[in-house]
């Protein structure tokens, strides 16, 4: 970095370090559904279908909130809009302790995703904002907080359900999110120029930064076929992540797995999508985020197909390794994929319409899993659907080209 405005310390980092605790509180917590859907089940008597639709209705919120939060982060930045959603996202939590109905569950993971909303696209599209040179590696550090969440959340749901129920379990994880993010969301700012600075990396030789005058408006990016085909193929991603979060744990239980080496399973994903995250987003600085997105997709692809005949728990463990560090390295790259292929006038917007495709993803996949499994007393069929629509996911990234506004 040679820019003589910059200090010792880059803001930037603080600004990533925020976004870690973000994106892993937020997100973790999300991905405890797993482990509380046995308690559900033991209490009300649902079905996994019915009980899967509270995961699908969170979803839907994040995709749909994504759009309304990566517009108010272009205009206003991160801070008031991250304060809205862990206040909405905290209530959401705590109000859970108190289901007594179906769909009692379904309105409060309602808000539930209203915060989720506020948790990714704000954070990757702020740091897209502050990092022009490493922007792969400070995207997949950020992120990487949602694999540190989602290897600790699940374990201390667990160990907070076995020791004081899984009403109380919800009402500290909720009142733990609601402390330390309106905390860290003091620290977050829109941008460099607030501050008097410039974007790491934006004077050094040989760095061609993304312009902000030259990037694509949303009109302009959903006139292109790449649009379209990269909605696509982010939507085929998201379906095997919404299965595998919402069903792995009870797969392993239906196995002859214990409960708590089956909730190991969503603990060995969130490790591996953490490495995932650093080590596919910094390798998509030097080799290109396109490639290394595709090498992220074929493993995904590969770790549906081996989870088929998986009988044994090793096997599980080294099925939720392989799929986590390929989907923690998609969510790492896709931001800076998006910021590469159509600038960063309009990035928060832009990523957050993508969402609505991911988010439709995770929201269909959990009950269509469910449904299957109500029907067929197996996950087999489910699991091998995902793992073909996550191949195809990898033949649409390669068919794409970078977009130009000529081809409007």
């Amino acid at each position: 970095m040679t820019g003589e405005k910059q200090p010792r310390l880059f803001y930037g980092y603080i600004i990533v370090v925020a976004a870690f605790l973000v994106m892993g509180l937020t997100w973790g917590s999300f991905y405890t559904f797993g482990v509380f859907f046995d308690s559900f089940l033991t209490e009300f008597g649902w079905t996994r279908a019915a009980t899967s639709g509270a995961f699908s209705v969170a979803a839907i919120f994040v995709g749909a909130g994504s759009i309304i939060t990566g517009r108010f982060t272009d205009r206003l930045g991160p801070r008031k809009v991250l304060m809205v959603c862990v206040a909405s996202l905290a209530l959401g939590l705590i109000l859970v302790s108190q289901v007594r109905a179906l769909w009692h569950l379904y309105f409060f993971y309602s808000l539930v995703g209203i915060g989720l909303s506020g948790a990714f696209v704000p954070m990757v599209s702020t740091i897209a904002r502050w990092f022009v040179k490493n922007r792969g590696m400070m995207t997949g550090i950020a992120v990487s907080g949602l694999g540190v969440g989602t290897l600790v959340l699940p374990l201390l749901a667990t160990w907070l359900i076995s020791a004081f129920g899984w009403r109380n379990a919800y009402i500290v994880i909720g009142v733990l999110i609601l402390v330390v993010l309106m905390t860290a969301a003091q620290f977050l700012r829109r941008d460099p120029a607030e501050m008097g600075l410039v974007p790491y990396g934006q004077n050094d030789i040989g760095v061609m930064p993304v312009s902000l005058a030259d990037g694509f408006t949303l009109q302009e990016a959903i006139g292109t076929r790449q649009f379209w085909m990269l909605s696509a193929m982010y939507l085929f991603y998201c379906l095997s992540i919404g299965a595998v979060i919402a069903h792995i744990v009870l797969h392993g239980i239906g196995l002859g797995t214990s409960p708590a080496k089956a909730a190991l399973i969503l603990s060995f994903t969130g490790a591996a999508s953490t490495a995932g995250r650093i080590i596919l987003g910094s390798a998509g600085d030097r080799l290109g985020y396109k490639r290394t997105l595709a090498i992220a997709l074929g493993l995904q692809s590969a770790s549906m197909f081996w989870l088929l005949p998986s009988k044994e728990l090793w096997m599980l463990y080294l099925f939720g390794t392989a799929f986590g560090f390929s989907y923690g390295g998609i969510a790492a790259l896709f931001s800076p994929f998006v910021a590469e292929q159509f600038g960063l006038n309009a990035h928060g917007i832009i990523l957050g319409v993508f969402m609505i495709s991911s988010q439709i993803g995770e929201a269909i996949s959990p009950i269509i899993t469910g449904h299957i499994f109500d029907i067929m007393g197996s996950y087999l069929l489910a699991f091998l659907i995902w793992a073909i629509l996550a191949t195809a996911a990898l033949v649409l990234l390669l068919m794409t080209r970078r977009p130009t506004k000529k081809s409007i």
